[in-house]
């Protein structure tokens, strides 16, 4: 049988082996800052964070882990 595979986590593996940037899905990112995918969707909007676009979808979109990795360093100062 196979396993499944989230959606998301399948895009991301795609893209990450494809590009030079590294990406994080919206749950992914918001576990790392403590928040809920909720909550990290508004915080995106609110910090004009970057957002890669899926094709397939216009509500789904995965953020660039060198954002995530400096608002992480800012907060731990």
């Amino acid at each position: 049988m196979p396993v499944f595979q989230d959606w998301n986590q399948k895009v991301k593996k795609t893209f990450n082996a494809t590009s030079n940037e590294v990406v994080l899905t919206v749950t992914e990112a918001g576990n790392a800052l403590g928040i809920s995918k909720d909550q990290m969707k508004v915080y995106v909007e609110k910090n004009q964070l970057t957002k890669v676009p899926i094709m397939r979808s216009v509500h789904r979109y995965l953020l660039l882990k060198s954002e995530i990795d400096e608002i992480l360093s800012k907060t731990k100062k």
